[in-house]
């Protein structure tokens, strides 16, 4: 018989990729995910996986760097964030259809945050697109999302690892999945060439990017790190705190942890070298597990 996991997802930008490895690892070993939460980027592979479309996601996810992954980030002057997400989530639409949250074979919730009544929103029913793009919508950088008397902003801002929101059920095991960990990072053999030729792709577009920040928020200090680097550590280093304070609050059973060095929020790229990441720290931690 196999092992029943409930498992919970964290948000970590780019660096979620490698929920996709923990969960084909976990599987390969005889693991069965009968129920899954996940906030930002842990809601968007929780909630493909929830839809049976997970290798589709994938796929896609490993052409990033030939399909300019610029091309995807919609600028907006909007005082509330710099992209709109629109296009992204068109293109995932065309791949991956939208359906209601009930309909989903296992239990399952994305998280955000409203910013106007101060608390969690934990998305279990309508539209999962609705829902993941509630739960991604990084502060300053994504803009919110208005329902109702609703401004939802991006769930790790309150709860970046839900633990508290997944559905048990008696007998099972509760696995987290931390992206954000403080643990030294250890990178799995790659083809170097190879990585060095999709470095090269994207610092290209990255500076394309950087040039757009520039207008809407010039520099003119050199010491000082970029507008979107700081916005950058300033997340990561909220989270890895939270984290540390909702794992010490509730402790699952076991604890998958990715470090928060293997990239930043933004390294799309990454895809195969993070899922490949992710693959690594599941097998480590099954084995002790075992």
């Amino acid at each position: 018989m196999k092992k029943k996991v409930a498992l919970v997802l964290s948000g970590g930008g780019a660096r979620g990729f490698a929920h996709i490895g923990v969960i084909e690892e976990l599987e390969k070993q005889g693991y069965e995910i009968t129920s899954i939460a996940g906030t930002s980027m842990g809601s968007v592979i929780g909630g493909v996986f929830a839809l049976g479309k997970m290798d589709v996601l994938k796929d896609w996810a490993y052409t990033m760097d030939k399909r300019k992954v610029f091309s995807l980030v919609d600028f907006t002057l909007n005082k509330h964030g710099m992209v709109r997400g629109d296009k992204v989530f068109k293109k995932m639409k065309k791949l991956i259809p939208d359906d209601k949250i009930e309909n989903l074979p296992i239990p399952y919730a994305a998280v955000a945050t409203d910013m106007i009544e101060k608390k969690e929103v934990v998305f279990t029913e309508g539209s999962i697109y609705d829902a993941i793009r509630a739960s991604v919508s990084i502060p300053t950088v994504f803009t919110p999302v208005k329902s109702g008397h609703k401004l939802m902003v991006d769930g790790g801002v309150l709860n970046n690892i839900p633990i508290d929101h997944v559905t048990r059920r008696k007998g099972d095991i509760l696995v987290a999945v931390n992206v954000n960990s403080g643990i030294p990072f250890t990178k799995p053999e790659v083809l170097e060439e190879d990585h060095k030729k999709k470095e090269s792709r994207y610092n290209k577009r990255t500076r394309e990017f950087y040039k757009q920040l520039q207008k809407i928020t010039p520099t003119h200090d050199e010491e000082d790190l970029s507008y979107f680097n700081l916005i950058s550590r300033t997340i990561d280093l909220m989270t890895w705190r939270i984290d540390e304070l909702s794992l010490a609050q509730h402790q699952p059973d076991m604890l998958i942890e990715i470090s928060r060095e293997a990239s930043t929020l933004w390294d799309f790229y990454k895809a195969e070298e993070l899922v490949e990441i992710g693959r690594s720290a599941a097998i480590e931690k099954l084995a002790e597990f075992s």
